[in-house]
């Protein structure tokens, strides 16, 4: 599993932990692997350190910065160009070696993804978007951060919590980017694809109930009065409804995973769509 310190991959080894205690394996059998990139910062690094020491898993560093910048050179990409290219190249860079080690070891990669990541689109195609099982797909983003929340709140000791809690304060980035002055995080993942409180709403309303879109903005313009005007909630449905549909190829061979709530993603299960569905006559509803 690769621990990058932020919220779903503390949740997704947090879950391997309980796996493991329950089965009575030893913790050591799970191999925690910190993989630094251009956009990894100093705040995230040594909480992935120190939650993967504290939980008593095995860790593994691998620098990816070096074995990007070789295949940069390779394909002719200038490494100061920082486009979809330089980020995507650091998502599988890292699946690549979490597989390979996958199969050093006769194990599993377990998958981080979360359910709004999944219905967004947000991942890298064949590169965090793959995995061997992925635990936190039937869970969205908002409850991840309640759900690591009342782990720190209840089932761990001081120094386990402290961590935790940091890391729930950190935003929500992938970190694919470099960082700005004094270590700070540049790329925030809300800035881009909007609040995942308001596209967690959208998800629960579309494909739990089969909202219409007119419907979902109706409610949502309710819901989160005096948070949101009108206008904001409006354009991060329509960001929401395109994602949506312009994502799909990549629900379409996702990894196995549970079904934690009332519905899921999974093409094998609750969600079947044709990947070149048009979303125009969704977005011309709003």
């Amino acid at each position: 599993i690769g621990i990058s310190g932020g919220l779903d991959s503390t949740l997704a080894l947090l879950i391997c932990i309980r796996t493991f205690d329950r089965l009575g394996l030893d913790r050591k059998g799970i191999i925690a692997i910190t993989m630094p990139g251009f956009g990894t910062t100093r705040g995230t690094y040594i909480n992935a350190v120190k939650l993967i020491e504290t939980l008593g898993c095995t860790l593994k560093e691998i620098d990816i910065k070096e074995a990007c910048r070789v295949h940069f050179k390779d394909i002719e990409h200038p490494k100061e160009l920082h486009d979809i290219v330089y980020e995507n190249t650091q998502a599988r860079e890292r699946t690549q070696i979490l597989m390979d080690i996958a199969n050093q070891f006769n194990g599993i990669v377990i998958g981080t993804g979360d359910l709004s990541e999944i219905a967004l689109g947000w991942s890298t195609y064949n590169g965090d978007h793959m995995s061997m099982y992925a635990v936190n797909s039937g869970v969205p983003k908002t409850l991840v951060k309640y759900l690591v929340q009342w782990i720190a709140d209840n089932k761990t000791d001081s120094a386990l919590r402290t961590i935790l809690l940091d890391i729930i304060s950190t935003p929500v980035s992938p970190e694919l980017l470099p960082s700005g002055e004094n270590e700070e995080i540049e790329q925030r993942t809300e800035d881009v694809v909007g609040p995942y409180e308001l596209h967690d709403f959208f998800l629960y309303h579309f494909i739990r109930y089969g909202a219409t879109p007119q419907r979902i903005l109706d409610m949502a313009i309710l819901a989160f009065a005096g948070s949101y005007d009108e206008t904001i909630i409006k354009h991060w449905l329509s960001v929401f409804i395109h994602r949506f549909f312009a994502q799909q190829f990549k629900r379409s061979c996702m990894t196995d995973g549970p079904k934690v709530g009332s519905v899921s993603l999974s093409p094998r299960g609750d969600w079947r769509m044709p990947s070149d569905a048009c979303s125009k006559l969704w977005l011309d509803k709003i």
